[in-house]
């Protein structure tokens, strides 16, 4: 199951589409998150799919239960392969979109997200107001029992709290983790980063990559590189 997931965080569908040439007869897991979806819509994601890509969908969806509820069917229909929630919705939300996916009979890895990467112990204290006594990690790990509770595949966290999510709830708890970056690449706007080996180490079962691979002069060697490191070949 694990697999590198390609951040397409492109303007236009035009610019997406010459970064594909890239990759010519191959299929990949892309990810496509709102910058693209919001600019082109639904079309994109049902071309790419029709060209051979796994698609996840990362809108991170977080409203009351009966619009997640029906937001969620729409984007069924797009026969999708992975989508995200922030955990935050709390349980009924989370819940509506697993019983959705379910009386759908949809073969699809649902996620909770929990704590952004781009966010730190210091942040989640100023900017969210969670309590200093509880760390990230505690409520990474809280959160993540939210989902659980919910019935969705897994969550969206920090390669580095992946250890402990699966030691909690099992190791088919699918873990999904950004903040991925090679040792020569710079953090950008992430805080909480690992390689691809220490996401492979640390169990990830899929991780997320941007910039290290879209903004490469050659992105294909730096995707093989990256997905050799994270797969252990």
């Amino acid at each position: 199951m694990k697999d590198v997931i390609i951040a397409m965080d492109f303007p236009s569908r035009e610019k997406s589409d010459e970064f594909l040439k890239n990759f010519k007869d191959q299929s990949l897991f892309l990810k496509i998150g709102m910058e693209l979806f919001y600019k082109e819509g639904p079309e994109i994601v049902r071309a790419y799919k029709k060209m051979g890509h796994k698609i996840f969908l990362d809108l991170k969806l977080h409203d009351i239960e009966n619009t997640v509820r029906k937001a969620t069917l729409s984007l069924l229909d797009l026969d999708i392969d992975m989508i995200n929630y922030h955990a935050q919705g709390g349980y009924n939300m989370l819940k509506a979109a697993s019983e959705e996916i379910e009386n759908n009979h949809k073969n699809i890895i649902s996620l909770g997200v929990t704590i952004l990467t781009s966010l730190d112990e210091e942040s989640i204290h100023r900017d969210l107001k969670i309590e200093r006594d509880l760390s990230l990690k505690d409520t990474v790990l809280s959160y993540a029992g939210l989902v659980k509770k919910a019935h969705l595949s897994g969550v969206v966290c920090s390669a580095l709290e992946v250890k402990e999510i699966k030691e909690k709830f099992g190791e088919n708890f699918i873990t999904v983790t950004p903040g991925i970056r090679p040792k020569s690449f710079q953090k950008d706007d992430q805080k909480r980063v690992v390689t691809p080996e220490m996401a492979r180490e640390f169990g990830s079962d899929f991780i997320v990559v941007g910039r290290p691979i879209t903004k490469a002069e050659n992105p294909l060697e730096v995707y093989r590189e990256i997905k050799r490191e994270f797969l252990g070949e």
